[in-house]
């Protein structure tokens, strides 16, 4: 998706822009890279400030200094983020409406309070499930996908590929899976999929492939969130909990995985065996999937243990901030009188 639409739609402007991209004085940077700068420099900033908390003395003026700055800096970058959010999420619905075709009953996908979790494309496995059958591939049809916040659309491509027709749906909070005991390597990638009420009213239940054991684990927990991993937070009774450290940038490529930049400290919610990892970035509590490739695993105990202290440190700091500011703040005005 494009952040600036003209660019798409005006030839003549995107010329331009391509021509402005070459000149060596942009080294190489594309015009969206220029337009994300600013933010950048306000996470950074944020960033020193955390770590200027973390080595602050307790009690003291540069503690209630930086929790006051750390305050204000996160309410610029809250703001940011939700402006750039609710802006991205709005052309995305927009686009995937465009792209819908209703067999039936129409519903409505633009809504300011929803936004795409997850979209792919899953085979539905339909007939009877013996060993013979199964190798039949006129029993894998296949289905695409579209998860929202509070929607679940289940849609067939057309034959251009470019046009869904939407064959189901059911409310998100009406969804439930389970995993396939094991039943030979055919079915080691499915899991049930079961709408308990869907737009006519019925309960029905789809068996679903998936093209790998971890794309599984990904459908599942975006499905049906397991409240035991799912929303685990480094604040949680959870003492030692496993820890990695990113070694190599990495940009999210779907929306249910983890941007993680050089020297994030993340906690490890789940690990699958062909090389992802579901965790939470301890500086923000941001949750996603993430090559293991890109971070390793951080094994000093005493490490992880203040890894936790002093993200809940700054957790603290961001809860009572307000009233340790005022009195702190009274303090630092009277000695200046």
């Amino acid at each position: 998706m494009c952040v600036f639409c003209p660019r798409q739609e005006n030839s003549a402007f995107r010329d331009v822009m391509t021509s402005l991209e070459n000149q060596p004085r942009c080294r190489g940077l594309s015009f969206t890279s220029f337009l994300i700068l600013p933010f950048q420099r306000i996470t950074r900033l944020k960033l020193l400030v955390q770590n200027i908390l973390k080595k602050a003395e307790e009690g003291s003026d540069i503690e209630a200094s930086a929790v006051q700055a750390h305050q204000e800096l996160e309410k610029i970058v809250k703001k940011c983020n939700e402006g750039v959010r609710k802006m991205s999420r709005t052309e995305e619905l927009i686009s995937i409406e465009k792209t819908l075709e209703f067999k039936s009953k129409s519903v409505p996908v633009i809504s300011h309070s929803r936004w795409l979790l997850k979209r792919g494309e899953l085979q539905q496995i339909s007939g009877p499930k013996s060993t013979r059958t199964l190798r039949s591939r006129k029993l894998f049809q296949p289905l695409y996908l579209f998860l929202f916040n509070d929607l679940l659309l289940v849609t067939k491509k057309s034959s251009s590929g470019e046009k869904f027709q939407v064959l189901d749906s059911c409310t998100k909070a009406l969804l439930r899976t389970e995993e396939q005991e094991d039943q030979g390597q055919t079915l080691a990638k499915a899991f049930l999929l079961r709408l308990i009420e869907n737009q006519d009213g019925r309960d029905i239940t789809y068996m679903l492939k998936a093209s790998s054991d971890m794309e599984k684990r990904r459908w599942i927990n975006a499905l049906t969130p397991n409240p035991r991993t799912r929303f685990l937070t480094s604040n949680s009774n959870q003492p030692d909990s496993p820890q990695v450290q990113c070694i190599l940038s990495y940009m999210a490529q779907e929306h249910d995985e983890l941007s993680v930049e050089m020297a994030d400290i993340i906690n490890v919610l789940e690990k699958t065996e062909d090389g992802w990892m579901l965790g939470e970035r301890l500086h923000d509590s941001e949750m996603g999937w993430f090559p293991s490739r890109v971070v390793e695993e951080i094994q000093n105990q005493e490490l992880r243990a203040q890894n936790l202290r002093e993200c809940q440190r700054i957790q603290q700091a961001q809860g009572n901030g307000a009233r340790t500011v005022g009195t702190k703040g009274r303090r630092l005005r009277s000695s200046h009188q």
